[in-house]
């Protein structure tokens, strides 16, 4: 970092990634911000700059490094790599910590889970603190049970077709045979209660306990969201309807404009191909995040592209870049292996780079990308 771009940090003040602390400072207050810019997007610590952007340094270059460094190690938990830089501005040494983006999250500092709100912050709350095990891969949403939920909300018709490719005639089981089958296909809990997988796949009505397990699509007469709305839809039950469902849904709204040149008939408006439709669409069901109640799979539909918003962020380790190599990840792992079992999705991590491959080679860009809690994938159109 150059003093001049040190000095346009300052001058934005304190913000989502941005912290100021004058020295000195306790260790645990530095750990602390330590355990909140893991925790999120990550962020930067200037050590020696007061709340109001002056300048005060630090005293000794050499001993605040590895002050720095030994915070990071033994009051963070886990131990988190950072790098400190010591800079000079105005004739005051600057000390500027660098905390990346946790890989193995959730962090804390004795008894504590910090997550960032805008400049400041607080404690992560419970479905806080759920979400960021389950980005850690210790803890699978799709695999808890169902408040409320019994055996009775699954639609046995469903689970007799599904059973019947594996040579299973389960209508014909006894109840305990019937039940510990479930149990064993993780369809419901040791306790007997449906697992959110379960009800995802074979519910008979799934938004009714889950009410965030929903697409919601909109098509615009335009290219923003506040233009006229030509469609809405809300489309619901099982995931492997909703997918069909939203896949048909596209494709009535998607008009073919065309020509007559000579004695063909020639498209003027690219679409996109079925297959990148449909796997834009998995994706989204597969691997959102279930456990963000207050938010459904967004499908918008403009003038010149399709939006698709899935609540929740890339787990730990997982980037932008490594989707389009190929890396897979299991966010709901039930959900996972019933879609691949059912054909919608393979667990090979083909599906982005089939979209990026189908598109690139039609000339198009996909764009990918997280936005707060969000990940988000436009198609050209």
């Amino acid at each position: 970092m150059t003093p001049q771009e040190l000095q346009a940090f300052i001058q934005q003040g304190e913000n989502a990634a941005v912290e100021f602390k004058a020295m000195p400072v306790r260790p645990e207050t530095v750990a602390r911000e330590m355990v909140a810019f893991a925790n999120g997007s990550g962020g930067m610590l200037l050590l020696g700059v007061a709340d109001d952007g002056s300048c005060s340094g630090i005293e000794d270059a050499a001993s605040t490094e590895e002050w720095v460094m030994n915070i990071a190690r033994t009051l963070v938990t886990p131990a988190i790599a950072v790098t400190c830089e010591i800079l000079e501005l105005d004739d005051k040494r600057i000390g500027i910590v660098t905390i990346p983006k946790g890989k193995d999250k959730p962090y804390q500092t004795g008894d504590k889970y910090l997550i960032r709100v805008g400049s400041t912050n607080r404690m992560a709350t419970q479905s806080e603190l759920m979400r960021l095990f389950q980005m850690s891969g210790v803890f699978h949403y799709d695999s808890i049970p169902v408040s409320n939920a019994s055996i009775n909300d699954l639609n046995m018709a469903a689970l007799d077709s599904y059973f019947a490719s594996y040579g299973f005639e389960f209508s014909r089981e006894t109840e305990e045979a019937r039940r510990q089958l479930l149990i064993n296909t993780d369809i419901l809990t040791s306790a007997g209660e449906p697992t959110v997988g379960g009800l995802l796949m074979f519910g008979i009505n799934p938004t009714r306990y889950l009410p965030q397990a929903a697409i919601m699509f909109a098509h615009f007469n335009g290219t923003e969201i506040d233009a006229e709305l030509i469609d809405r839809k809300e489309i619901t039950g099982t995931l492997p309807n909703q997918v069909d469902a939203a896949v048909a849904v596209m494709k009535n709204n998607l008009l073919q404009p065309s020509t007559i040149e000579g004695t063909k008939r020639k498209d003027t408006t690219f679409l996109p191909p079925d297959k990148v439709l449909r796997e834009m669409v998995v994706n989204a069901c597969v691997h959102r995040n279930y456990a963000i109640t207050g938010s459904r799979i967004r499908i918008f539909m403009y003038d010149d592209r399709i939006e698709c918003i899935s609540p929740g962020r890339l787990p730990n380790t997982v980037t932008v870049e490594k989707l389009r190599s190929g890396v897979s990840y299991a966010s709901n792992p039930v959900l996972l292996k019933f879609m691949d079992n059912l054909r919608y999705i393979d667990r090979l991590g083909r599906g982005f780079p089939m979209i990026f491959r189908e598109m690139r080679q039609l000339g198009k860009a996909v764009d990918v990308y997280e936005f707060g809690e969000e990940l988000r994938v436009v198609l050209p159109l």
